[in-house]
């Protein structure tokens, strides 16, 4: 079993599209989708499962991000998706409005990891 197929530890899934990334409400505060993958299911397959049983948006799990400095070791992964579907099927597990669109510089200060705040940071428009 390579280390892209373990079962160790949450996947969020970091999904872009026009500028804002796709949040679910967890309660008390808005996060990314994220979920524990099935035995031998790699970091990509979770993310684009977990995104699809949330919301019903169909994604693809295609950039796994590397973890930085001390969160690597056991830190949670993050993979970043591509949106295949812009209109979300009637199967998503949350209801339209515990789901939503959110501009990339409030999700930087929506409490996301140190490897996603780094990526986002980098994708922020000026």
């Amino acid at each position: 079993m390579t280390m892209e197929q373990t079962t160790e530890g949450a996947v969020d899934a970091v999904v872009l599209y026009d500028g804002r990334l796709l949040m679910v409400n967890a309660g008390d505060h808005w996060t990314l989708p994220s979920g524990d993958p099935e035995p031998a299911e790699s970091a990509s397959a979770t993310a684009a499962r977990v995104v699809y049983e949330l919301t019903g948006y169909l994604v693809d799990g295609s950039t796994p991000l590397s973890q930085q400095g001390a969160e690597a070791a056991g830190a949670r992964r993050a993979v970043v998706c591509q949106l295949l579907s812009e209109t979300p099927s009637g199967d998503a597990r949350l209801e339209a409005d515990q789901v939503r669109w959110s501009s990339l510089a409030e999700a930087v200060d929506a409490g996301l990891s140190e490897t996603v705040r780094v990526y986002l940071e980098g994708h922020t428009p000026v």
